[in-house]
């Protein structure tokens, strides 16, 4: 499976350093990915929703390692590009986003 599109989201929330939403194969959108610093750097956390026990449930996540690791360098590479570049998008600007 192929991720055709990437969008980063630039915040400066305390750990949180940006929201992602990934196409796959152009026909598959997957919104609130997060990216996170973390005590060993940067990890790609995938969409979740809370629990009534306060605990946290994905959402949706890739089924085996191989699609881990490649959603996650794709999604840092396009971390560190949207970090360089002169506009990088935030949050608001997701509201105009075509879907």
């Amino acid at each position: 499976m192929n991720i055709t599109d990437v969008k980063v989201f630039i915040v400066d929330e305390d750990k949180l350093r940006a929201y992602v939403t990934i196409t796959l194969e152009a026909c598959f959108v997957v919104r609130d990915l997060k990216v996170i610093q973390g005590t060993a750097g940067l990890f790609v956390a995938m969409p979740a929703k809370k629990r009534k026990d306060g605990s946290y449930k994905d959402i949706a996540h890739p089924l085996n390692a191989e699609m881990r690791v490649r959603l996650e360098k794709r999604v840092l590479e396009e971390y560190q590009k949207a970090l360089k570049s002169p506009n990088p998008l935030r949050p608001r600007d997701s509201l105009v986003e075509a879907d």
